[in-house]
């Protein structure tokens, strides 16, 4: 597999409005929900300490403070957001939950808003991000939903973006201090899975997908350890103009997991597993072809990216794959339709050399 250590990401991303067409797709599919708080309510914090992880390194996440006037209304809101999140929207149990803390980031695009909340009764407790809604962001959101193995759960009001928490462990952090501990079989797995990741990521166009941007998932299976990869951050979802932004393999922050896919992996087996996830996101699009219809029809009539990164993007896929349909894109929506029909298209005419 390939690497590279010069990819670079161009200056911050800028945000983008949602607009009413894509607000008419997210109502249509359950993504609009009436809420207590914007993320605006979260900035009149009154003070803050710096976060730090069990080693002593700063998270660069702020504790966030805000005045008692206002602190129990703001909690109660968010217990709200947390019930229309990830139950029925009902008050019923709102007694019992209570806000451990909230946490501010200004690292990243989003400067999201971390609302960590505990059920009194057992002392379970969970996440949810608080974010500026970007249109980026949200197109990421729902190809992520619809091509990858995982559902997603958000929810978008106005500016203000609501998200669960993606648990798993930083893939950078896993690479620091779990990967040596791993197993020839769960290295195997390890370096398998990155490559259906990174395949995932270059189809659909989802950028800077280094170490610190997804989580890898150990899972328990009978009597061994399976490991999925899943990204956390959708930002740079088709914007950039460099189609190496949209390879995970090429940026120095993975070299980690690239040396293990050639010290693990013959290239026939790559080419299989890239092959096994094509076919996969092909059934997954033709699953829900009026979701990605509309979906599209929704990009292809909105800006989400500069009209000069769309052409030299479009110029580059034109030149690895020499099909007609991305030469002449002019938006990223095209640009994705054209990388949905050249992959299910692709399928089709194995599917008919096949049966023949």
């Amino acid at each position: 597999m390939e690497s590279k250590n010069d990819v670079i990401i161009s200056n911050k991303k800028p945000s983008y409005k949602i607009s009413n067409l894509f607000l008419q797709y997210l109502n249509k599919y359950n993504r609009v929900e009436d809420i207590p708080v914007q993320y605006n309510d979260l900035l009149r914090y009154v003070g803050s300490v710096d976060v730090f992880d069990k080693e002593e390194n700063n998270t660069l996440w702020q504790r966030v403070y805000y005045n008692e006037n206002e602190r129990f209304e703001l909690e109660n809101n968010l217990k709200k957001i947390y019930n229309v999140l990830y139950s029925d929207g009902s008050d019923t149990n709102t007694d019992f939950l209570t806000i451990d803390g909230i946490d501010y980031c200004t690292f990243g695009n989003s400067n999201p808003f971390r609302v960590k909340i505990r059920n009194k009764l057992n002392d379970n407790f969970t996440y949810f991000y608080i974010k500026k809604a970007d249109s980026s962001r949200v197109y990421g959101l729902e190809l992520e939903h619809i091509t990858s193995p995982y559902n997603l759960n958000y929810i978008l009001n106005d500016i203000t973006l609501i998200e669960e928490h993606i648990s798993g462990i930083p893939g950078d952090d896993f690479f620091k201090n779990k990967l040596a501990d791993c197993n020839d079989n769960e290295k195997s797995q390890i370096a398998k899975e990155f490559v259906k990741f990174s395949e995932r990521c270059m189809i659909r166009l989802l950028g800077d997908m280094r170490s610190y941007n997804y989580v890898i998932i150990p899972i328990h299976d009978f009597d061994q350890v399976v490991y999925k990869l899943r990204a956390i951050d959708f930002d740079q979802q088709s914007y950039e103009s460099d189609f190496n932004v949209y390879r995970p393999q090429l940026f120095k922050e993975n070299s980690p997991v690239v040396e293990l896919i050639k010290e693990k992996l013959i290239p026939d087996s790559i080419k299989q597993y890239k092959i096994e996830e094509r076919a996969i996101i092909v059934k997954r699009i033709l699953g829900s072809q009026k979701r990605v219809s509309n979906l599209l029809n929704s990009m292809k009539n909105d800006v989400i990216s500069t009209d000069e990164n769309v052409k030299k993007l479009s110029q580059q896929i034109y030149h690895l794959t020499r099909d007609n349909n991305f030469k002449f894109c002019s938006n990223m929506g095209q640009l994705m339709e054209s990388s949905f029909n050249y992959l299910v298209n692709n399928y089709e005419s194995n599917e008919m050399l096949r049966t023949n």
